[in-house]
């Protein structure tokens, strides 16, 4: 069963059938026994009738005895003789009469036929025993054994004699009912899961017909690479519904993500070119004229392309979703050693205040962070930087402040971009491929944090405090 509206169509098909032949056989417990309860109460009706008429000094050839093989009744006397008998009857719960049909003598009382005055309560003369033994056994009616609720009551006539009356009720019409309403269920049964496996086929069909518009226009996307395209979203507010729009947004990333990507590389081709190109006319020219061969040029740009690749090749694992490692930095420490190192700076960088706090991340990235502000403000810097770490509540901010003209606040967030360098924003400079923010502000966001520009001038990165 590959297909869902088959599987949902045969899970739903079972369970119905499970409960179904549950109830079902429940239904028929619960009806053979009401019905075995009315035999039992109408045979105990008709013994007791019978009883009242021996009772109230009614003769044992006198008694109005039901006739027919449905309520078959007979009397016994103390001694086990068969006092009255319905019409046609001729054994009742193993009692029998005589040859002839008429009263005569029985075969004797059993231990279960002693009824005397030592097993239960005395009665007197024109008393009726209020208990009943009810029981299932047979009669013989005409000739004819059949199954009946048996019921018998004790009773004394007006002269003191005890007589066991035996009234019974067929227990064949109990049985038909039964078999009639256990043969219907069995005939509407399967065309009852017959139904359920047709509905429940229709209604999941119908349910999955937007899932199978969405597999259709996937396929469709990915044999065309068209990242542009959406699947259709139904109009219902249900899982599928929201399938639809958590896919849509997905494919939405996806474009925003090889859309960058395709960017990237582009720019990346671009800024490439540049110093390769100088590389290699200055290469040639030492080929033909050795004697006008630039070093120190050619060391620029080596070093030059050294940093590109350096920066694209973090960028790379950035983009790959590479965590930072899980080590405490003391984030003042860092800043004390990272200035320390900075002796070739056109700006001397003057230290402010340095809370204490460690900071949860990779030292090495961090120490980027702060390398590629610093190296901001210093390109356009007039005659100061200033790098301070303040502590706010569960946060550590790393600020560095420079005293240049500032970035204009419709460019605060453009210039985090990658390979965006501003025009005439901030003077002298030195030809950055504008990757250093943008490295700066993905390591803050992957350490937890965030980078950006509080005023025109001081760069803010903040961090949570480790623990």
């Amino acid at each position: 069963m590959g297909s869902v509206r088959a599987r949902a169509a045969a899970g739903a098909t079972v369970v119905v059938a499970l409960a179904l032949v549950a109830a079902g056989t429940a239904v028929l417990l619960v009806l053979r026994g009401h019905l075995h309860s009315q035999a039992g109460l109408q045979a105990e009706v008709t013994a007791r009738d019978v009883a009242g008429q021996i009772a109230t000094g009614t003769p044992y050839g006198k008694l109005d005895l039901p006739d027919g093989e449905d309520r078959p009744v007979m009397v016994t006397g103390d001694d086990g003789r068969v006092l009255a008998v319905g019409e046609d009857v001729r054994a009742v719960d193993g009692k029998r009469v005589g040859a002839q049909g008429a009263p005569g003598s029985g075969p004797g009382r059993s231990a279960d036929d002693e009824d005397g005055d030592d097993d239960g309560p005395r009665l007197g003369p024109g008393e009726i025993d209020d208990d009943v033994d009810l029981r299932d056994g047979s009669a013989d009616v005409g000739g004819k054994v059949a199954g009946y609720r048996l019921a018998a009551v004790e009773a004394k006539d007006s002269r003191g004699a005890q007589a066991t009356v035996r009234a019974g009720s067929a227990l064949a019409p109990e049985e038909d009912t039964v078999a009639s309403v256990r043969d219907a269920m069995l005939i509407g049964l399967p065309l009852l899961l017959v139904v359920v496996a047709g509905v429940t086929w229709l209604v999941t069909r119908r349910a999955l017909r937007p899932v199978e518009g969405i597999r259709g226009e996937m396929a469709a996307i990915t044999a065309s690479t068209d990242l542009s395209r959406r699947v259709p979203v139904p109009s219902s507010r249900d899982e599928i519904g929201r399938l639809a729009r958590t896919t849509n947004e997905t494919l939405a990333a996806l474009e925003l993500s090889v859309e960058r990507q395709r960017r990237f590389v582009a720019d990346a081709s671009h800024e490439l070119r540049s110093p390769i190109a100088s590389l290699r006319t200055q290469l040639e020219v030492a080929v033909a004229h050795p004697e006008l061969l630039d070093v120190p040029g050619a060391v620029v740009d080596t070093v030059r392309l050294q940093r590109l690749a350096a920066d694209l090749l973090l960028l790379a694992r950035l983009d790959a979703g590479e965590r930072p490692a899980d080590t405490r930095v003391e984030l003042a420490a860092m800043v004390r050693e990272e200035t320390s190192q900075r002796v070739a700076d056109r700006v001397p960088v003057r230290i402010g205040e340095l809370a204490s706090g460690e900071v949860a991340g990779s030292r090495g990235q961090l120490a980027r962070v702060l390398g590629n502000l610093l190296d901001n403000a210093q390109r356009h810097a007039d005659g100061a930087v200033r790098v301070a770490v303040v502590r706010e509540g569960e946060e550590l901010a790393l600020r560095v402040e420079d005293d240049g003209p500032g970035v204009a606040e419709s460019e605060r967030e453009r210039i985090f971009e990658r390979f965006v360098r501003l025009d005439d924003a901030r003077a002298r400079d030195d030809g950055g491929a504008g990757l250093g923010l943008a490295i700066a502000r993905d390591v803050a966001v992957r350490h937890g944090g965030s980078l950006a520009v509080r005023t025109g001038s001081v760069f803010e990165l903040r961090l949570p405090v480790a623990g």
